[in-house]
């Protein structure tokens, strides 16, 4: 089938801007508000989700026309608890600081709807290269929102960008921006992910609806300039009728 020019491209794109998982769908924000208290959290938690979906993506595009419709979503439940269960091995054995920081979310991939609904709704229908560009675009996307959050909830509840406490293979770096006793800690906590959260999301919106507002002032501007030239051509011909008639 003929792909219309930049598909891949839009394909990708599309999971980082238009699509993102988390702030257009909203989905994920489990995960997303509990693994945000620092930028290292959000970086290992981003990747491990980014592999699970892509892995389970592509095995599900391959073997999308063997697997029947009456045990699809099942299936597709195995794949991905498959996929979960060998990073959280591989976690565990050479990253165990991030293992015992994310806890129970690496386990919760498996029941996470983004995984689970790009199986169903592209990877089931596309294939393999497609479905695998689908759900890396998905997967940087959500990286890039978890890490929004993150950066906000650890300037803000720390003062601080701290790294090598859970990649423990880097050296310990960490930069202290604001004093201590000037840090809201309330950024740490539970709270603090849904006032993130929620402030994105307002000024995502804000920025969406006056991109709406201008499109409809450029709409309504682009009305007013054909009638304007309807009416001048209509009253060109009028004129050149009446000089014709006087003739």
């Amino acid at each position: 089938m003929k792909r219309e020019k930049g598909y891949t491209k839009k394909n990708f794109l599309k999971g980082i801007i238009n699509e993102n998982p988390l702030f257009v769908s909203i989905l994920g924000t489990c995960p997303a508000l509990a693994t945000t208290k620092t930028l290292e959290a959000a970086i290992g938690m981003g990747i491990l989700f980014t592999v699970v979906l892509i892995c389970s993506s592509a095995l599900v595009s391959l073997l999308r026309k063997v697997i029947s419709e009456e045990i699809r979503t099942p299936a597709y439940i195995v794949i991905i608890a498959t996929f979960v269960t060998i990073v959280k091995m591989f976690t565990n054995a050479f990253l165990p600081d991030l293992y015992s920081t994310l806890g129970v979310f690496i386990s919760l991939i498996v029941v996470n709807c983004i995984v689970l609904g790009r199986a169903e709704a592209y990877a089931s229908k596309n294939n393999v290269f497609d479905s695998f560009i689908d759900a890396l675009g998905m997967g940087v996307g959500y990286t890039l929102a978890l890490l929004s959050m993150a950066f906000f909830r650890e300037f803000l509840g720390t003062g601080a960008f701290a790294f090598g406490n859970i990649f423990t293979f880097i050296p310990l770096v960490k930069v202290q921006i604001i004093p201590k006793e000037y840090v809201m800690s309330i950024f740490q906590n539970p709270a603090g992910a849904f006032i993130v959260f929620g402030l994105i999301l307002a000024v995502l919106a804000f920025i969406k609806n006056r991109k709406e507002e201008y499109k409809a002032y450029l709409a309504r501007q682009e009305k007013i300039r054909k009638a304007e030239e309807a009416k001048k051509a209509a009253l060109a011909t009028a004129a050149n009728k009446e000089e014709g008639g006087n003739k």
